[in-house]
């Protein structure tokens, strides 16, 4: 039980060394990397791209619902209208999002 304990403490000593010991890091130039421009380059493109196929995509599946509601009964016509209020919602917050991405991308960039 004792050398447990031994073992325990020096592993724990060993971490806490590792953890509080003091490090310099010189990231001055971190926004200039390739990394950072790859990955800013990305994140535009990405929103981009959701600006440009939400509408799209959320037209097509609105459509089908519009087609599924018009041949449902009664009780199914409601749940369709949710499904297309869902899919409005959803179209529009998705280009919101993707312009307010962009935009703050490009402040910072």
């Amino acid at each position: 039980m004792k050398r447990f304990y031994k073992k325990t403490i020096s592993i724990l000593t060993i971490i806490f060394y590792i953890l509080l010991q003091n490090t310099f890091v010189f990231a001055i130039n971190l926004q200039n990397s390739k990394i950072a421009k790859g990955f800013e380059n990305l994140v535009k493109d990405a929103t981009s791209l959701l600006m440009l196929l939400a509408p799209i995509v959320g037209g097509l599946l609105i459509g089908y619902f519009f087609l599924r509601k018009s041949g449902a009964d009664e009780m199914d016509q409601k749940t369709w209208q949710k499904r297309i209020n869902t899919a409005i919602y959803s179209v529009v917050g998705v280009v919101v999002s993707s312009a307010l991405i962009n935009l703050i991308i490009g402040y910072f960039a």
